[in-house]
């Protein structure tokens, strides 16, 4: 047997998807999304597959139970976008998603809304090709 001495990985995930998750979206893909992680149908039926990671909120705030699904549908769209599957219009939409998830799940709206905020500022450099985590290497 050839032992590899040394590892793959990408960094930068705090959680990964245990069970397939189901969501219908707004939006339209430029083609059938089938990956090795999330699958979207040109309806917008999106499944996203047990493995998939994440790194739930960004900035300077805290995860809960009631921003899990919000971070995690906001960040497959990012990922999308980045990817060149979705047009990068959409930004908006998951922007906007991830507010009215938050609200739906229980955050106060004023939290919500200050998210949605914080995205529609800071949030576009997570949509460029460049933010997509990179391979690295060890040792």
């Amino acid at each position: 047997m050839i032992v590899d001495r040394s590892i793959s990985y990408r960094s930068g995930y705090k959680y990964q998807v245990a069970k397939q998750f189901y969501i219908k979206l707004g939006i339209v893909p430029f083609a059938t999304i089938l990956r090795p992680f999330v699958e979207m149908d040109m309806t917008g039926n999106t499944k996203i597959l047990p493995g998939y990671a994440w790194d739930g909120a960004s900035g300077p705030t805290w995860d809960s139970k009631n921003s899990m699904r919000s971070s995690l549908v906001h960040d497959i769209g990012y990922q999308l976008i980045r990817l060149g599957l979705i047009n990068s219009a959409y930004k908006e939409y998951f922007d906007q998603l991830l507010r009215d998830l938050c609200v739906e799940d229980g955050m106060f709206k004023w939290r919500a809304e200050y998210w949605r905020w914080a995205v529609i500022k800071f949030g576009t450099g997570s949509t460029r090709p460049s933010a997509e985590p990179k391979i690295e290497v060890a040792p």
